[in-house]
């Protein structure tokens, strides 16, 4: 089976929102690696107007295959009514690194 990497970002107002899906991705073996970053100023449009805010980065490290079902999770603990979920494949990726990756999301016995 080919494993293909992903870096998954989501952003929340609040750090303890970005530490709750951290620990339920890592928990599940959604993903290998989760970084939290910020806070961040971000800019965007809602409801036909731009917003400003104060956010947490959430940044992922998974497999593609993973996708579906980590999107589901960060979906049922976001509080946004429309949360950011963007993926980006990781290609090229050091050896070592991707072969560490695969490995820690492996379920358990």
């Amino acid at each position: 089976m080919a494993f293909h990497a992903l870096q998954v970002v989501t952003t929340t107002a609040e750090k303890s929102d970005a530490e709750r899906i951290a620990q339920a991705v890592l928990e599940k073996r959604l993903g290998a690696c989760v970084q939290i970053g910020g806070p961040i100023d971000s800019r965007y449009w809602w409801n036909d107007r731009i917003e400003t805010a104060s956010e947490w980065l959430v940044t992922i490290k998974t497999l593609r295959e993973l996708y579906p079902a980590l999107e589901k999770l960060i979906l049922d603990l976001h509080p946004y009514d429309q949360p950011e979920i963007v993926a980006t494949p990781l290609e090229p990726l050091s050896a070592g690194y991707f072969q560490w990756l695969i490995e820690q999301v492996r379920p358990r016995p």
